[in-house]
Parts: C-alpha cells; structure tokens; sequence
C-alpha cells in the first residue's frame, strides 16, 4: 500500500512539474532551424541506465516545412557506426510546441523547446503526458561546446522535473559522426 502511494504522488508531482513546462516566449522557428548538437541528456529509464557510459553527442538538423511542421534528422553513433533518423513532428496550435509518432515506444510524445537563444543553445522536453518513463530532456548547442552556465541551466532544470544527479549527461562527442560530408 505504501509503494502504491508513494508511485502516486510521484506520478502527480511529475504532472504538476510538466504542465508547468510552457515554450520559448515568441518561439520563431526559422530562427530556430538548422545544424543542432544534442552536448546534454536527462534521461532516467531503467533500460537506459546500462548505456548512459556509451552515449556520445549527436548531431541533429531542423528542417521547418511549409505546412509549419519539422522534419528532424539526428546522426547516432552506434555500436554498429552511425545511424541516420528522420522525425516527422508535428506542429501544434503552440508555437514552439509538436508532437511525433515514437515508432520505439508505440506512442505520441510531445516536444518543447522550453528555452533558446537560437544562437547558442536549446532546452527541449520530450514527454508523454502521465508517463514518467518517456521523459527526456535535452540540452543542444549550436556547437559540441556550450557555456558552462548553460550546462549548469540545464542541470538544474532537469533536477527541478525529478530527475537524479546520476540520470543527467553531458557526454563526449562522437568521431566522424555524422561522416564528413553528411549534414
């Protein structure tokens, strides 16, 4: 009974802390587009746990489509080398806020670019409404290196969603990915 109020609350606290979440004030997504690298992660899921050592920084582009949606391509280094993706999201009637199809959890999540200077760095929250297990944040750079008071920014708004100290990376920069010419 205990273990089951306990899950409860920490599953409000996790509601309250995302509705709270809202977008860059005046989010302009052709500012916004372009080359991004993903240089921090919050992410505390059981099955992530064994590989938060092998995670590298990744490289993503921002594509604004006509319609206002946003195709994502993110470069992974992989044990099998670099792997390309391309996200389809979704706009919604907040700009600044989408929603995608996660082919990996069978589900739509939601995506806020919390806060930007679109010149140097981007928070971004991804979550699923009522599921604690799904949620990431993200930390991009325009470059592999940021400030080390954006970092200190992002830890500590990780740490205000619940995430723990351990579940917050910045990891190192992965080698010739995505491969010279790509991107």
């Amino acid at each position: 009974m205990r273990t089951t109020v306990v899950a409860v609350v920490m599953v409000m606290c996790g509601m309250m802390a995302h509705a709270d979440v809202r977008p860059q004030r005046d989010f302009n997504l052709q500012r916004f587009a372009g080359n991004w690298y993903r240089v921090g992660l919050a992410y505390d899921s059981p099955r992530f746990a064994p590989f938060r050592d092998k995670l590298k920084a990744s490289m993503g582009t921002i594509t604004p489509l006509t319609n206002g949606n946003v195709n994502l391509t993110m470069w992974d280094a992989t044990p099998y080398g670099c792997v390309s993706r391309v996200y389809q999201y979704e706009k919604t009637n907040t700009p600044g806020q989408f929603t995608y199809f996660s082919t990996r959890h069978n589900m739509v999540k939601d995506i806020t670019v919390v806060d930007t200077n679109y010149t140097d760095y981007a928070l971004v929250l991804k979550h699923k409404v009522f599921h604690r297990e799904y949620t990431q944040v993200a930390l991009y750079g325009r470059s592999l290196t940021v400030r080390n008071n954006i970092i200190q920014k992002f830890k500590t708004f990780a740490k205000s969603l619940g995430f723990p100290a351990e579940s917050i990376l910045t990891p190192p920069p992965a080698e010739n990915c995505p491969p010279s010419g790509s991107g």
